[in-house]
């Protein structure tokens, strides 16, 4: 006989039930109304990006927070052994791409940062955008303080103006 075990969250996440996610919707709404009588431009980015992005943006410690996304078809035996080693080295906060080449974004600022590089010639600047999303850190769980969070960002991309840093303020 198989003992069942009790369903449960990953540690550092939270499931909201209708009357929290209500509020939160107000809340994150309110925020957007604001963003958008500035004059900001919503975006949103994939939640995985390719590692390479990531890493050496957020200093040693914050690629170590990082969740990293291992690569399917690590079950060939052929290549088990080596796999194992590379994943010691991944654990170690090493990129290897036979294990991983994507990892869950940190945060919103970086996937701003590639979408800008991607698309430099077709944006007119400034370029002024916010964004609200799940971000993931692999930090170690604490009160007030979880894997998996909304962040909202607004930034301002291609001017110099420091009246775009009072409006900011003013945000």
């Amino acid at each position: 006989m198989q003992i069942m075990s009790k369903p449960s969250l990953p540690r550092g996440t939270r499931d909201f039930g209708p009357d929290v996610v209500r509020k939160r919707n107000y809340i994150l709404s309110t925020i957007r109304e604001v963003f958008e009588l500035y004059g900001f431009q919503p975006l949103e980015t994939p939640a995985m990006e390719n590692l390479e992005t990531l890493l050496g943006k957020y200093g040693e410690e914050g690629d170590r927070l990082i969740f990293k996304i291992l690569n399917n078809g690590l079950d060939d035996p052929d290549k088990r052994e080596k796999a194992r080693e590379d994943f010691e080295r991944v654990l170690e906060g090493k990129s290897v791409r036979d294990i991983t080449e994507k990892a869950l974004r940190y945060d919103l600022t970086i996937p701003f940062a590639r979408y800008v590089a991607m698309n430099y010639g077709q944006l007119t600047f400034p370029f002024r955008r916010y964004q609200i999303q799940p971000v993931w850190r692999a930090d170690k769980p604490q009160k007030g303080r979880y894997r998996e969070f909304t962040q909202c960002d607004v930034d301002v991309v291609g001017s110099y103006s420091l009246l775009n840093e009072v409006e900011l303020a003013h945000i």
